[in-house]
């Protein structure tokens, strides 16, 4: 420590410079790239014949990447700071998702199949928003783990371009998400599927040419190959009829994805925190919920009771889209103070400061 004297100023200074790529940044990095690419390669070669289920590992799989990591929600709420923050922002935290498990269980009771259809369209429709916005989150994570510089305008855009062309594939093409809609019928839009193939092929071209348009040193491999994956994490839904090579891949990546992060933040930085033990009791909680979760998801054809705790996991998923928006979104004050001391590696800390030790007076 400098000791202060009459003549001297203790005024900060920045040290300039980009962060170290860090060994767990290229780890995770690459990591998440091939969980991701491995998602999608899985699901497409073992997805069965329309209408057959799928195979015991292709349907474990999905287990995984969706009750599984919903259930990994939670888990943040083992957390001191998470809780502490949650009455701070109790509409998000509280009352939302509460209202949202609420009015679900009462729509699926009251709806008849055809209009819970309709509005498990629109489910489908926020689920995968929440997918791509996840994408856009870790490309920009890849950035800042990196060390380079922040996502353009032109690059988020493009991602959520293509997730939006994707989300309007799918409610052209209900059938790919295993609901009995007919397009061009009643309430439904018959806009021509190949229109927005175009739309997805322009914005993923777009994307391409906002990649090229930052310097070399900004385009290293690892966030060249999660900001490609990002833009084209929709391009199944316009190859594959079958829901399983369509969608199975990007259900399983998604939840790989997030659990990578989850565990990341449950481990933290310290390794004398008994990191095993912490990631027994993580994956004892996600799998435990997850089994809760996934056999609620299949009471869609059961009475009265079935239907309630069917839309009751809606509006569980449903609530862990609004939650996920919170603790993750970077922006704000809590999240990138909570995932900053958890994940320093990827989330570097402001510059570090020394004192100014120049004559008082002399700038």
């Amino acid at each position: 420590m400098v000791a202060e004297t009459p003549t001297f100023a203790a005024k900060p200074i920045a040290i300039p410079g980009r962060p170290a790529r860090s060994g767990t940044s290229q780890a995770w990095l690459w990591t998440t790239v091939a969980l991701t690419v491995g998602a999608f390669g899985l699901a497409i070669a073992t997805s069965p014949a329309a209408g057959a289920a799928p195979a015991y590992g292709l349907g474990w799989l999905l287990f995984v990447g969706s009750s599984v990591h919903i259930a990994g929600t939670g888990w943040l709420f083992s957390f001191r700071e998470v809780r502490a923050h949650a009455p701070e922002r109790s509409a998000r935290y509280v009352i939302v998702p509460l209202a949202l498990v609420a009015v679900s269980g009462v729509m699926a009771t009251l709806l008849s199949p055809r209009d819970l259809a309709i509005v498990l369209l629109g489910y489908f429709g926020w689920q995968f928003f929440h997918f791509q916005k996840q994408n856009l989150g870790i490309t920009a994570l890849a950035a800042t783990a990196l060390g380079l510089g922040p996502l353009t305008r032109l690059e988020r855009w493009s991602i959520l371009a293509t997730g939006w062309a994707g989300i309007a594939a799918l409610m052209l093409h209900p059938g790919t998400l295993q609901l009995s809609l007919h397009p061009r019928r009643g309430w439904y839009p018959a806009v021509p599927f190949h229109v927005v193939t175009v739309g997805f092929v322009a914005s993923a071209a777009v994307g391409l040419v906002a990649l090229l348009q930052r310097p070399a040193r900004d385009r290293p491999a690892g966030y060249c190959a999660a900001y490609l994956l990002a833009v084209g994490f929709p391009l199944p839904i316009f190859v594959f009829a079958s829901p399983y090579a369509a969608v199975g891949g990007m259900t399983i990546a998604h939840g790989l994805q997030y659990l990578v992060l989850v565990g990341m933040v449950t481990v933290g930085p310290r390794a004398g925190r008994r990191p095993v033990a912490q990631r027994i009791a993580l994956l004892a909680a996600a799998v435990l919920g997850g089994l809760g979760l996934n056999r609620a998801s299949h009471l869609h054809t059961g009475g009265s009771v079935a239907h309630l705790i069917y839309g009751g996991y809606l509006g569980v998923v449903m609530a862990h889209f609004v939650v996920d928006a919170g603790i993750w979104r970077l922006r704000d004050r809590f999240p990138r103070s909570f995932l900053s001391a958890r994940l320093p590696s990827l989330l570097h800390p402001p510059p570090v400061s020394v004192p100014d030790a120049s004559p008082a007076g002399v700038r």
